[in-house]
């Protein structure tokens, strides 16, 4: 753990010194990483901020995985064991067939959280005993730091249920992290832990509601968000009306008090399709983005989205796009990946033709066209395109964690859930998503198929928009276990897999975690 440690406080100085601000240049040379050397000045409290945020962004991937390969999204077509482009899924077909174990566990060592987790801590302690930096700047990143820590707490309380907590900084001169031997608190108390650390966050953030650094560091809204998803949990099972209260007035707080916030209307692009532009390189922290991890060119790249969600251009140049009527090319495809996990035909045909969402976020593959007709091979995901670089493909999208389009169908979720109608949030939405071609009378909540079951029709909204970013599978959690076995392949015989099994290398170092109830035990 004091490497790790190391390796946090260097990346906080490698952060200062990329700044280039005079500042620096009076910095003394620091050849020792501990607190003789650290936790001086204010410029390396903002470093360590700024890590923090890196290594937040390090753990996209297992957002992503936990969030949504075990949804209904993902998968080979009926009779193959391979993408259509005749890469293997090598494991990852586990998740969405739900046939995890200790030994394929999908994500490993709690998707690497805790090392982040760690890191909260000791920013919490250093902010709360130190007095470097001003109050303001204390109380703001206090606000930062505990709802980043609720946020991962939360990610493994929907994945886990029980998990250990730790809340006080571990360093390897004590004790290893990872060799913690420390059993997993009952879920009810992890609950209990992100609550109270959502309530710190608010009450350090007071009336500050700015979003710093582009949209890309945690703020009061992001805490917002996150108490109206964790209470809305709740609202679908013990807590009812009243939970469903506390997350409508997280979101309308929003709302109220961050007006510029809204969804994106307007298109740079030539297809006039706002949606595409919320994800493009050359809009970032736009209007709709509440917080999101930021990517630049030669600094860092998504690149969990070409390891298992792209093709290798050599093999899709044997396929056609119908809509732009030709054959792919390396030049113009050129995405040089690994289609491990291709998004289901059926996924893609769920969408409307109408609904420029469809495109925005899957690419259909065709076979060679005969006599003029286009028969569909696959489709894999398309919203995080990159950009082009020396006739290189980088994948540098920003990659969203909250955006307007998640609250405004999160207050419709509070909203039905109330006995309210969630017509005006579902109606915004959608009318972005069918652009010119909305007519309320046809695509206007209730009036669209399977608006009859409401809860029904804003999952099928939420799946709609937000492919790839890691929320369906949570969304199916949070409405209930019957959703999950409609929208599936998990059977309610086998409820004990609505909970991920520990990695075997977790269990082996921490001899006081039990494995998750009804798998195989360690």
């Amino acid at each position: 753990m004091k490497n790790n440690y190391k390796n946090i406080i260097a990346a906080a100085l490698l952060v200062m010194s990329l700044g280039a601000c005079k500042k620096s240049l009076d910095l003394k040379p620091i050849s020792n990483l501990s607190d003789d050397t650290f936790w001086k000045t204010n410029d390396q409290y903002d470093a360590f901020v700024a890590a923090v945020h890196g290594k937040f962004r390090g753990h996209n991937s297992s957002f992503m995985f936990l969030g949504e390969l075990r949804a209904d999204i993902y998968g080979t077509e009926p009779g193959s064991a391979a993408s259509f482009t005749g890469e293997a899924s090598q494991g990852l077909e586990r998740m969405w067939l739900q046939t995890l174990t200790l030994d394929a566990a999908g994500v490993n060592t709690f998707g690497g959280f805790y090392s982040n987790i760690n890191q909260l801590n000791l920013l919490i302690h250093k902010l709360n005993t130190g007095n470097v930096v001003s109050e303001a700047t204390k109380k703001y990143e206090l606000g930062m730091a505990y709802g980043m820590r609720a946020f991962y707490y939360n990610q493994l309380y929907r994945s886990w249920g029980s998990t250990v907590i730790v809340t006080d900084f571990i360093d390897a001169a004590n004790l290893d992290l990872f060799n913690l031997a420390k059993a997993a608190s009952p879920a009810a108390d992890v609950l209990k832990l992100i609550r109270a650390d959502i309530e710190l966050s608010l009450e350090n953030f007071g009336t500050n509601y700015t979003i710093q650094h582009n949209k890309g560091y945690w703020s009061k809204s992001a805490t917002l968000m996150l108490k109206a998803d964790n209470y809305l949990w709740s609202a679908h099972r013990e807590g009812g009306a009243a939970d469903a209260t506390t997350a409508k007035t997280a979101l309308t707080d929003i709302q109220t008090n961050v007006p510029a916030l809204g969804l994106l209307t307007t298109s740079s692009n030539a297809l006039n399709t706002p949606f595409a532009d919320l994800f493009s390189t050359t809009n970032r922290g736009n209007k709709e983005v509440i917080l999101a991890s930021r990517y630049l060119l030669n600094e860092a790249e998504l690149s969990f989205i070409p390891s298992s969600f792209t093709p290798q251009t050599g093999l899709i140049t044997n396929f056609y796009d119908s809509l732009a009527n030709r054959q792919f090319s390396v030049t113009a495809e050129n995405y040089s990946g690994l289609l491990r996990a291709p998004i289901k035909i059926a996924t893609y045909r769920k969408f409307n033709e109408k609904d420029t969402r469809r495109a925005g976020t899957i690419q259909a593959a065709y076979k060679m066209p005969t006599a003029g007709n286009y028969v569909i091979a696959g489709t894999f995901l398309k919203k995080f395109q990159g950009q082009q670089d020396a006739a290189t493909r980088k994948y540098t999208n920003d990659y969203p964690i909250y955006r307007y389009a998640d609250l405004l169908l999160l207050l419709a979720e509070a909203k039905e859930v109330l006995g309210e109608s969630p017509a005006a949030e579902i109606n915004l939405v959608r009318a972005r998503a069918y652009g010119v071609n909305y007519d309320p009378a046809v695509q206007g909540f209730p009036n669209m198929p399977g608006d009859g079951d409401i809860k029904q029709a804003i999952l099928k909204e939420r799946l709609f928009e937000f492919i790839g970013e890691g929320k369906r599978w949570y969304d199916l959690r949070r409405m209930g276990d019957n959703y999950v076995y409609a929208n599936t392949t998990l059977l309610p015989a086998d409820a004990y897999k609505l909970f991920w099994p520990i990695d075997r290398t977790s269990l082996t170092n921490n001899k006081a975690l039990v494995q998750t109830t009804g798998y195989a035990q360690f």
